[in-house]
């Protein structure tokens, strides 16, 4: 997940269905840092990007390819001094930048939004990365 100066968080619409934080899976030869930094590139178009904290991880039912599979979501925190969303990726091309407070609520996931209130948030709130 990336914050911006104003400490406002970037959610994508994937599929023009659902809100999610920026994710996506890992390619090969990838870590999951560099899928991360790639995945927000992609769907945010933000390339700087400043590594703040691993916030940890959660398993959660998602689908690929139509099909039902475990997820494990690993969430890192990046703070970005770019202000300007351009999403790249045809598949997820609406990004906006969304006050933490709101985020959870607007996250399509039930479980998304629990981990972020749960994990997130307090990180946010005790200045974890504003700059």
């Amino acid at each position: 997940m990336v914050v911006d100066p104003r400490g406002r968080v970037a959610v994508v619409r994937q599929r023009a269905r659902t809100w999610s934080l920026p994710k996506g899976h890992v390619e090969a030869g990838e870590d999951v840092l560099t899928a991360a930094r790639r995945e927000i590139d992609e769907e945010c178009g933000l390339t700087e990007l400043e590594l703040v904290a691993e916030l940890g991880s959660f398993t959660r039912l998602g689908f690929r390819h139509g099909l039902p599979e475990r997820k494990t979501i690993t969430v890192f925190l990046f703070r970005s001094p770019e202000a300007e969303l351009r999403p790249r990726d045809p598949a997820n091309p609406e990004a906006r930048w969304v006050a933490p407070e709101s985020v959870a609520d607007t996250l399509s996931n039930p479980a998304d939004g629990r981990f972020f209130r749960q994990h997130v948030l307090p990180r946010l709130a005790d200045g974890a990365a504003p700059a």
